[in-house]
C-alpha cells in the first residue's frame, strides 16, 4: 500500500470502528477519539485518498467511511500469525475436551454451537473425511432373476447402494454366496487396494467388484464429509440484516448439499487459517459475506473443515483465533482415535 503511516493508521482505525459499529465513520471521531493528532481536515484529506485508492467508500457525500473489501484485505493481512487466543477461546477448548467421550456426531454438533455462539456469527464443522474410504460390508439382495442390489456399507457409517443387472440368471442362494466371498476378500480395504487383489473372479464376481470401485471412487471424489451448521439466527441478528430483509438466498444456498465444497474449492492451504473477504468467494450469493475456514485432520488419512460465516464486518482477529484453536483441538481428537 504505497500511503503513509499515518493513512494506514487512519485506514486500521475505520476498519476497526466499522467492526465495533457497523455504522460509517465520521472524520472527527477518527481524529478525537483516536488521538492521532492532526485536524480533522487534514484527515478528511486522508480518508479522501483511501477512497481514490478504492479502500473506502461512502453512502453519499458527506457521509463517513466505510471499508471496502479491500480494505477487509488489507486489514486481515496487518493481524499478527500469533494473535493470542482469548479466554473464551480456553473455555471453548475446555468445554470441548469435556464432550470428547459423546458420540462422533453428537462431538461435532457441540463444537459447532460453541464456536457459533463464541464468534456470533454460523459455525460450520464437517465430519472427518477418509482419504479413501475403506469397505465395511457388502450385500447383495435379488430384485429379479438378472438384476441385482448391490449394497455397500463404508467404515465411515455411510451406507450406498446400486442396482447391477448381470448377463445370466442368478438366485439369491447364489448373490449371498458371492456376497460373502468378497466380504472376506475385501473387507476394511480401499478401492485402491482392492483394484490391486490379485484374485481369480468369475464374469459375475468382477461385474460387483467393477461397480464397488466405481462406487468408492465417487465417495472419494467429494472433498469433504457432511457439514454440521451452527448460529444462522446469530448471523440475522447482526446490524446489516435488521436493518434489511433476511438474506433468503444464503439459506436457500445453505440448504445445498455441495455448497461448502463448492466456496472452499481451491482454498486449501494446511496448517492456515484461510480467509475469503466479500467479492473474493465465487458464488454471488457468499459475496455480502466472509468466510474464515481452517483444516483439521491427518494427513493423507482423514480431514476436515472448521470455518465461520459472517458478515464482511466481522472480528477478524478474534474469529481467526477462535477457528484456529478449534482446528487445532479437533485434529489432536482425531489423531487420538487413529
Amino acid at each position: 500500500m504505497a500511503v503513509t503511516e499515518r493513512t494506514q493508521a487512519i485506514l486500521k482505525t475505520i476498519v476497526t470502528q466499522h467492526i465495533a459499529t457497523a455504522a460509517p465513520v465520521a472524520s472527527r471521531t477518527i481524529a478525537y477519539d483516536y488521538n492521532l493528532k492532526v485536524s480533522p481536515a487534514t484527515i478528511r484529506n486522508d480518508v479522501a485518498r483511501l477512497e481514490e485508492e478504492g479502500y473506502i467508500t461512502r453512502p453519499h457525500l458527506s457521509a463517513g467511511a466505510v471499508p471496502t473489501d479491500k480494505a477487509y484485505r488489507y486489514y486481515v493481512e496487518s493481524l499478527s500469525s500469533d494473535t493470542e487466543r482469548s479466554p473464551v477461546d480456553t473455555y471453548l477448548v475446555s468445554e470441548l475436551l469435556n464432550e470428547a467421550k459423546l458420540e462422533t456426531e453428537q462431538w461435532l454438533r457441540t463444537a459447532a454451537m460453541l464456536l457459533a455462539h463464541i464468534v456470533r456469527n454460523i459455525a460450520v464443522v464437517t465430519r472427518p473425511k477418509a482419504t479413501q474410504c475403506r469397505l465395511k460390508h457388502l450385500d447383495l439382495v435379488g430384485i429379479q432373476d438378472f438384476l441385482a442390489m448391490l449394497i455397500l456399507v463404508l467404515c465411515e457409517t455411510k451406507v450406498r447402494q446400486k442396482t447391477l443387472s448381470f448377463d445370466n440368471r442368478v438366485t439369491q442362494d447364489e448373490l449371498t454366496s458371492l456376497a460373502t466371498r468378497l466380504n472376506s476378500d475385501y473387507a476394511q480395504l480401499t478401492r485402491t487396494e482392492i483394484s490391486a487383489e490379485k484374485m481369480e473372479l468369475s464374469s459375475n464376481e468382477k461385474r460387483v467388484t467393477d461397480s464397488i470401485v466405481a462406487m468408492m471412487a465417487s465417495e472419494d471424489s467429494l472433498q469433504l464429509g457432511r457439514p454440521h451448521l451452527e448460529g444462522l439466527h446469530l448471523l440475522l441478528g447482526q446490524p446489516e440484516f435488521t436493518r434489511r430483509p433476511s438474506p433468503l438466498s444464503l439459506l436457500e444456498l445453505l440448504q445445498q448439499e455441495d455448497w461448502l465444497e463448492s466456496a472452499v474449492q481451491h482454498q486449501h492451504d494446511a496448517g492456515r487459517v484461510k480467509v475469503i473477504i466479500g467479492e473474493e468467494n465465487q458464488d454471488a450469493t457468499l459475496q455480502d459475506f466472509s468466510l474464515v475456514i481452517g483444516e483439521y485432520g491427518v494427513q493423507d488419512k482423514a480431514s476436515g473443515i472448521v470455518g465461520v460465516i459472517g458478515p464482511k464486518r466481522m472480528d477478524y482477529a478474534r474469529i481467526i483465533s477462535s477457528v484456529d484453536c478449534l482446528s487445532s483441538l479437533l485434529t489432536e481428537s482425531i489423531t487420538d482415535y487413529m
